[in-house]
């Protein structure tokens, strides 16, 4: 039987910036002093953020959309370069054995784009095949994810998952909408990347195997969290209520999930969590029964990084590698969040 292991990681982020001092020189006078806007920024539980557009340099909040999009492709190209060739180094796999390339993308698009321009670039075959997941959010690597397994799988051949988020790109004009100072209180940039190859039973190269994916929307939540295409950029709707969604769904996702391949919460041997924001990672921690240790990689990226959107669920399952990596043969679960309220889930197996 044909499988489709994880064997490759990349990451490549922007300048870095303190949290604190982003405040202070930029977002201070954004939002005029507002206490309210002070107190969501500083208690977002990060230190460090990374951005490919810096607000202290470039003010991009009255840029139009076509001008941000051309920007994203500018900044982007680059660190998903970076970020592939990483994770091909990575698994030993040459950029040309690559069957299919899978970018995905919720803050910027462009035709041709970056699918074409990496694959190009990279020097991947002209017969790669490609495919463009835009627009669904902080879960969209775990469909990702699911869709290049299955190429993996059907093929036999090595794919590529990359996503590139840069949501500095998307600074909005001051306003005293709480969900605004959240959202900018939050978001970074990143690029994150994993390399797939088909392996058989008995294939001893270490890895992740691919088990299942499984995905939830709960419709009626539909307008608690938005991502609007406007004339200035992408604009952010999220609300408070967000938690308390996932707080009903979490453990029934999990225990869904698991039990189909007879496991309960108790046989995972490591986490990783989408850190939307602090309170989301306390909700799921708390409804899994799960311990300090479990979800540390998810507050670590929160920290260093903050929320990149679809890329960072591949930045906690490669802190959660790195610092603390589970038995081999252990089950390892990844989820991660978005709209619709949609929670997505990933379960894989260390090798």
């Amino acid at each position: 039987m044909v499988t489709a292991r994880i064997v490759g990681h990349g990451q490549a982020l922007p300048p870095a910036m303190d949290h604190a001092a982003v405040w202070d020189e930029f977002f201070t006078r954004h939002y005029d002093g507002n206490p309210t806007a002070e107190k969501v920024w500083r208690s977002a539980g990060i230190t460090t953020r990374h951005a490919a557009v810096d607000p202290r340099v470039e003010d991009v909040s009255s840029w139009g959309t076509g001008a941000r999009m051309r920007r994203f492709v500018d900044e982007a190209l680059p660190l998903g370069h970076e970020a592939v060739a990483k994770a091909l180094a990575d698994a030993g796999v040459a950029a040309e054995d690559v069957g299919l390339l899978a970018v995905v993308s919720c803050t910027g698009y462009a035709t041709p784009g970056l699918d074409i321009l990496l694959a190009r670039d990279l020097g991947m075959s002209p017969d790669v095949q490609r495919l463009h997941i835009g627009h669904m959010g902080c879960y969209a690597a775990i469909p990702g994810l699911g869709a290049v397994s299955d190429f993996v799988q059907a093929r036999g051949k090595p794919a590529v998952l990359l996503c590139v988020e840069l949501t500095s790109l998307h600074l909005q004009p001051p306003t005293d909408s709480l969900q605004q100072m959240v959202a900018h209180a939050l978001f970074a940039d990143a690029a994150a990347a994993v390399v797939l190859v088909p392996v058989s039973d008995g294939d001893a190269r270490d890895g992740l195997d691919v088990i299942d994916v499984s995905a939830r929307t709960d419709a009626s939540t539909l307008d608690h969290m938005t991502w609007e295409v406007t004339d200035l950029g992408f604009r952010m709707g999220l609300s408070p209520k967000v938690p308390d969604v996932l707080a009903r769904h979490a453990r029934p996702v999990a225990d869904a999930l698991l039990g189909a391949h007879g496991l309960t919460v108790g046989d995972v041997g490591g986490w990783a969590i989408h850190p939307g924001g602090r309170r989301i990672v306390e909700v799921v921690a708390e409804q899994l029964g799960l311990a300090p240790a479990d979800v540390a990689p998810s507050y670590e990226v929160l920290r260093d990084a903050g929320n990149c959107s679809s890329a960072t669920v591949l930045l906690v399952l490669q802190r959660l590698l790195a610092t603390t990596p589970p038995p081999r043969d252990a089950p390892v679960v990844a989820m991660a969040f978005g709209p619709g309220l949609t929670l997505y889930s990933a379960l894989l197996r260390q090798r």
